[in-house]
């Protein structure tokens, strides 16, 4: 399968820099792949698992705002959270979700509350998927 250049990066450090066979995606309208070639395209990140393909087993990661861009030279993430499975802590995303819970009843617009409500369901959304993955590698 042919491969691509992908990056990786967060606001702490570039997460990941490398030639790769295919990346999924969590996008803010769906999950999305990226192949070799792959036509122009842009689009925001939810909460999610990010999966990397290439050499060895796939790496995934948990990434939180920010957004993806597709060119036929390559793909890069642009990620405000990217921390690998492994290291993602349950308690920190019980945190993470917690805050998002306070964020929405703190909020004094409806529109406002509604863009809240929506990233805590994709957190909550994000923890159950991070949750199966976990019971499926064990």
């Amino acid at each position: 399968m042919a491969t691509f250049p992908f990056e990786l990066v967060s606001p702490e450090r570039l997460v990941y820099s490398g030639a790769v066979t295919e990346v999924i995606v969590p996008g803010a309208e769906g999950e999305f792949g990226i192949l070799a070639g792959h036509a122009p395209f842009v689009s925001t990140l939810k909460p999610g698992v990010l999966t990397i393909k290439g050499d060895g087993a796939p790496k995934k990661l948990f990434v939180r705002g920010g957004f993806a861009e597709a060119n036929p030279q390559g793909l890069t993430v642009l990620a405000e959270t990217a921390i690998p499975l492994a290291e993602l802590r349950a308690e920190n995303l019980a945190k993470m979700i917690r805050d998002a819970q306070e964020d929405v009843e703190d909020a004094r617009d409806e529109t406002i509350r509604a863009s809240r409500q929506q990233f805590l369901e994709q957190l909550t959304s994000a923890a159950a998927a991070i949750e199966a993955d976990a019971r499926i590698s064990h």
